[in-house]
This record gives C-alpha cells, structure tokens and sequence, in this order.
C-alpha cells in the first residue's frame, strides 16, 4: 500500500481543488537596481521624472539626450541617490549591451520601436514611456514608505483610478511605518543569529507587526527588540505545535469579515474552506497558505465529518497553523462541536473567531429587524437538515406555529415543503410572511418572497430560473416589514412611471 493511499480521503482529495491564484494582468516585481546601470533615452520632463525614480532605486542612469531639459540637468546635478549622468547625444544599440533595464522616454512611434526592439535584441528589459506595446515591463503608482514600497497597477487601463486608489493606500498607511521597515532590516541579522525554526521566525515577526499595527508612529526601540528575541529563545526550546482555528467566513461578502478573522487568516499554514465559503473571503488569506477545500455539501459528494476532522488533527501536529473555515458563523449549525472536540482529544490547542451569521447577513439585506417589538417576542433558529439528509424528527412543531416568533431556517431547499405542511397542520398561518434568500449579501444574491403557504412553489421557480448558493428561509410577521417595504417601491416606480 503507497503512503498516499494511507492518508485520509478529505487529504487526498482536497489537494485537487485547492484554491489557485486568480490570472495576473502583470507580475509584480521590485527589481534591486543599487549600483546597477540604466539606460534612459531622452531628454524631456517625462524622462527627468523617470531618471529621479530609478535614481531614488539606487541606479547608476546614463541620460542619452542632445537637449536635456532643464529639470534633468538639475537632477544630474543634485541626485537623491544613484548618479544621473547626462550624455549629450543620442542613443546607440552598443549603448544598451550590459544595462539592467531600458527606458526610453520617447514621442515617436517609429523610434520608440526601434530602441524597444534593441533592448530585447541585447536581453535588456525595457519600458517605453506611454506606449504599452512596445513595454516589457510597466511603473506603477507607488506609495513611499521604503523600504516598504507600495507598487499599484491597472495594466496601463485606468492610470488615472491607479492614481485614485495610490492616494487611499497614502491615506491608511502612517508614516511611521518607514521606521517600522527600517528596523525590520536592521533587526534581521539578530534574528538569524538565533537559528529559530521557520514557525519561530515567523512569530517573531508577526509579534513585531502586531507591534507595529498597535503603535505606528511610535519608535521600534532596542527595549522592543530585545525583549521580542528574549521570548523568541525561551520558546525556541519548546517542541513545535501547530492549533486549530475555527473561524466565520461569514455569509459572503469579504468586507463582513471581523478583523480578528482577517488577521488569523493572513497567518494560516493550512485553510481547510467549506463549499459555502465565497471565493473572495479565501483572497484575504495569506498568499502562501495551502488552501484545501473540504466541503461538505448537502445531497453531493462531499468529505465525510470524520476525514475532516483527522485531516485538520494531522495537519496541526505537524506543526501547522490550521485555519478551518466556514461559511457563516461556525458555531451555528457549522459541526463546530465535533470539530473542536477531535483536537482537544488530540491536544490540539483550539480556538473560535466568530462570523456574522447567514441569519445576520440575509437580515441585514432585507433590512429587516428579526426581532421587530412589534411582531416578535422570540427569535429561533433551526435547522431542516437531519444526518440522514431528511428534516429532523423532534422539531417543535408548538413553537414552529407561534405568530410571535421569528424563525430562521438553515438548509431548507429540499425539506421546505414537508416542514411548511407540518408547522401548518400545528397551527401556523399559511398567510404568515415568508422570504428565502439565496447567497446572501453576495453579488448573486436572490430574494424570493412569499407566504408559508406559497414559498415552496416560489421556491421551485427560483431554482429553475437559475437561483444558487447558500439558501436561508426567514418567516414570521417581522417578514412583513420587508413586503411592505418592497410593495411600496413598486407602488413608487409606477407613479413614476405614470408620472
């Protein structure tokens, strides 16, 4: 038997649809040009521009132009950093054998073909200002912190949004992070110094940036450092052990997700991802984490509970932190107790960040209080999903009939009509409103609303017209404020219409 064949089925299976990255219009590269000399043909304000960044990066820029403008004789005289040196003629093909990069800042079509095709023919990667086609690589918009550099581009589409979105980063990242960075790289050679394993490292670091993110503009003190290294050699004696995080992908949308959620998330080993996890949640989390899915979905092949739970418990006692990822609040109706249970048995430490709800975030898009005062004394949430698939066998059906409550309903597709007919035949009024929203707070999101008494063919024609994803049914009279909502905006639209 191989030792593949050893390894649990949720293992074996969820490395073929682990997460890839989305296709890259570019890929980001920040090229170390300290020393290193640059071609750059031409003379005017756009090349002055170009010859004070790559100057900045530590190049060496050789200026070919038979009229630099002023501003460029102005930089050769007085650069920030690498030397500007002006050569007063025009470029040649020798001239670009052994550069680092080509930047040719030049109107002409023809010749800005010509100086790109010269620098491909010498193996120099080359950018001509303004012209795409004739560009190897592209400058990007940046944000200066350096050594923390920002670089942002829209692949030559939108410069103008690039610049847009260049000024919002400037706003949210503080000054202070220059130091920050600063010290990052003077501190490293201490770290190193201590042979930590590739996890010690790594919390060292995270210590540092939460260090960071607390205090921005406060100064990264030797006290700071010395104290961090201190605790990274007491620790580093200690055997190392991975943990198991259970976190709340919430109902969809990635900017619902709390901050402490964004944070384990961008420190995860190992991201074992529900179906019902939306796929731009699992973009938050760190680029290097192994993302598995282990999906259990209703009525489909899915991983077995079990598979689950051994993968989880295997990954952590190698030393992984495991990030295990649900949609919606894992403590609602996510096996949350099972999951926990197998890595405490294990002796795995476990701990719980909490989502917003499917019941939250559907709420929230109908804009609907569960426990409106005027319609609800009680909020319940159930669910309509058994082991075997089939709906539960001791619901209360007393409490599921009470016009004063607000129930909620998780995984009610295929279980709808035979709960609607029982909560009917113990009292409930067919008339009580009823809505079911599909992929709640996503783009996709679809609300079908009806009554108790008519969702469930309501429900059939949402499918067969094409609504999906995660399913919730919310009903009571508080559902009420929501029709109305809805009926007046039509009754709005056709005044207007008839207007």
């Amino acid at each position: 038997m191989t030792d593949d064949a050893l390894r649990p089925p949720a293992e074996r299976n969820a490395e073929h649809a682990s997460a890839r990255m989305a296709p890259l219009a570019r890929l980001p590269v920040f090229f170390a040009l300290a020393g290193r000399r640059v071609v750059l043909a031409g003379g005017s304000e756009a090349a002055s521009w170009k010859a004070e960044l790559l100057s900045a990066a530590g190049a060496e820029v050789e200026v070919f132009s038979a009229e630099p403008c002023e501003d460029l004789r102005a930089l050769a005289a007085d650069p920030p950093a690498g030397k500007v040196r002006l050569v007063a003629r025009d470029w040649t093909d020798a001239d670009l054998a052994g550069a680092a990069l080509a930047i040719g800042a030049i109107e002409d079509d023809a010749e800005g073909a010509r100086f790109s095709a010269a620098a491909r023919t010498a193996g120099v990667p080359v950018n001509v200002v303004d012209k795409p086609a004739y560009c190897d690589f592209a400058f990007g918009a940046i944000v200066n912190r350096s050594p923390l550099v920002v670089g942002i581009s829209t692949d030559g589409a939108a410069p103008v949004f690039g610049q847009a979105v260049r000024a919002k980063i400037e706003a949210v990242i503080p000054q202070g992070f220059k130091r920050w960075a600063e010290a990052a790289r003077g501190w490293r050679p201490s770290v190193s110094a201590l042979s930590l394993s590739h996890h010690g490292r790594r919390r060292f670091w995270e210590r540092f940036t939460e260090a960071a993110l607390e205090t921005p503009e406060a100064e990264p003190t030797p006290a700071l450092r010395d104290g961090l290294l201190a605790r990274a050699e007491n620790e580093r004696s200690e055997a190392s052990r991975g943990s198991v995080t259970l976190v709340g992908a919430g109902p969809g949308d990635p900017e619902l997700l709390t901050l402490k959620a964004v944070r384990v998330l961008q420190s995860a080993d190992v991201v074992l991802y529900d179906d019902l996890v939306a796929p731009a949640v699992l973009d938050v989390a760190r680029r290097e984490a192994k993302k598995m899915l282990v999906g259990k979905t209703g009525y489909k092949p899915s991983c077995k509970q079990d598979d689950i739970n051994a993968l989880m418990v295997s990954l952590a006692k190698q030393g992984k932190r495991v990030v295990r990822l649900k949609g919606g609040d894992p403590m609602v109706f996510g096996r949350a107790g099972e999951e926990i249970s197998a890595a405490r048995n294990a002796g795995i430490p476990v701990e719980v960040v909490p989502g917003i709800s499917a019941a939250q975030g559907a709420s929230s898009r109908l804009a609907v209080s569960l426990t409106h005062r005027d319609h609800a004394r009680r909020l319940q949430f159930i669910t309509a999903h058994a082991r075997d698939g089939k709906l539960p066998r001791d619901l209360d059906w007393g409490a599921l009939a009470d016009p004063a409550a607000t129930t909620v309903v998780y995984m009610p597709q295929r279980t709808w009509g035979e709960l609607a007919g029982k909560a009917m035949a113990a009292g409930l009024d067919p008339a009580t409103p009823a809505i079911a929203v599909f992929s709640a707070t996503r783009p996709e999101e679809r609300q079908v609303p009806a009554t108790v008494g008519t969702l469930a063919a309501a429900l059939e024609q949402a499918v067969a017209d094409g609504a999906s994803g995660p399913c919730l049914i919310l009903f009571g009279h508080a559902m009420g404020e929501a029709a109305a909502f809805a009926g007046d905006l039509e009754d709005g639209e056709s005044q207007a219409a008839r207007g």
